[in-house]
């Protein structure tokens, strides 16, 4: 059995789990989310209230693997919990960390520490001065929307370094 494989499946213990805590803390019964492993770049996990969905980046599951399962896969559940008990509050608020502390009894951790040097891309421009490197979400707005950035310091736009 692949490692991958075999994480998803800590994954899905990890969910169930959680979920058991959640039901038995609440005596109700949640609704299971749909789960899914294609979040890209540093995120490690997000949740989609309304879909009931969470999504997982599977390089830094893999590359952090328990860790990662201790700490993003009850972040995410207990997104969709809090929408599915509580209905639309503020994302990291006092329900949420309720859930995250007082449910599952984990640290209501906002961001994850986790090495992203894998998964952060990176493309390189270009001004009058010096060398700067964009993240993808920006290099994406120079090539779709046509949006463009200067330097701050001789205030020329950048460049594209193919």
């Amino acid at each position: 059995m692949s490692d991958f494989r075999q994480l998803k499946m800590q994954v899905q213990r990890q969910l169930k789990r959680d979920l058991d805590r959640a039901n038995s803390y609440f005596n109700k019964t949640f609704f299971p989310p749909a789960v899914n492993y294609n979040v890209r770049g540093v995120k490690a996990g997000v949740a989609y209230l309304e879909r009931n969905e969470v999504r997982f980046n599977p390089v830094l599951l893999q590359e952090n693997g328990l860790k990662f399962i201790s700490q993003v896969v009850p972040h995410e559940l207990a997104h969709i919990l809090v929408y599915q008990h509580f209905g639309r509050v503020r994302s990291h608020g006092k329900e949420w960390k309720m859930m995250m502390e007082t449910v599952f009894g984990v640290p209501a951790e906002i961001y994850h520490c986790f090495d992203t040097q894998n998964v952060q891309q990176q493309f390189t421009y270009q001004c009058s001065c010096q060398t700067h490197q964009l993240s993808i979400r920006r290099h994406n707005a120079v090539m779709r929307d046509k949006r463009s950035y200067i330097c701050r310091l001789c205030k020329t736009p950048l460049h594209f370094v193919e």
